[in-house]
């Protein structure tokens, strides 16, 4: 397994180049805020109360970034001791298999995480109870866009969103639909890097959704290092 990546599209590029940046960024941060809530804490017995709050939220994103990154570079364990014992080509049916199934479960998930985002952000939920038939009609009084974070406080350039969000009424915290939105878009990039990964398979430019005798061929390399020695 090799974490070199190379998109293959324009549209991959961008994705791509979102990725990385987004988790690059998530880790400074989480690190930046950690860090000056320590500095506070012992120095000067003091502290960020919002500080907890946003490193799990930027945790829980990088999560969902890295879930998508690890099919990207293919780095998701699994067991393939019983697959190994066919022959190539029924391997590859295998493996076009579980890619299918990984998109229809992506697919179920993009469906719960629009839903329960949705619920937050004024927007409708969809219809149906495996697959999305459509949207529900929504009523003014089902409106959910009030909610708010815990300890995380309102920035003052996000004013403008209170009109459309919250009937004109001041945010005290962030609202619960802008940390919430990674939900949907964390599964639908989930859904995009499986479809990448089925098509990597139909195309034999992969084998497998997941890491395949890593450890066994690093043993091997240590072992070949020692007989040289």
């Amino acid at each position: 397994m090799s974490s070199e990546y190379r998109a293959q599209s324009p549209l991959g590029q961008v994705v791509n180049e979102i990725e990385e940046n987004a988790i690059a960024l998530l880790l400074g941060l989480m690190t930046i805020i950690t860090f000056i809530n320590v500095v506070l804490r012992y120095g000067f017995n003091t502290g960020l109360i919002w500080g907890l709050e946003a490193v799990t939220f930027l945790f829980a994103w990088l999560v969902l970034f890295g879930v998508s990154y690890a099919v990207k570079i293919t780095a998701h364990l699994g067991v393939d001791a019983i697959i190994n014992l066919f022959s190539r080509p029924v391997r590859r049916i295998f493996a076009l298999a579980a890619a299918v199934i990984c998109i229809v479960y992506a697919g179920l998930l993009l469906k719960g995480a629009w839903d329960y985002w949705a619920n937050f952000a004024n927007l409708p939920q969809t219809t149906g109870r495996w697959f999305p038939t459509g949207l529900e009609e929504m009523k003014r009084t089902s409106y959910r866009g009030w909610y708010e974070t815990v300890d995380i406080p309102f920035p003052e350039w996000l004013r403008w969103i209170q009109p459309i969000m919250n009937d004109g009424e001041d945010y005290e915290k962030i609202p619960r639909f802008i940390p919430y939105a990674m939900l949907p878009f964390g599964m639908a990039l989930l859904l995009f890097r499986f479809c990448q990964a089925f098509a990597r398979i139909w195309t034999g430019q992969s084998e497998s959704l997941i890491v395949s005798h890593e450890a066994e061929d690093a043993v091997d390399e240590v072992a070949h290092l020692n007989r040289e020695n």
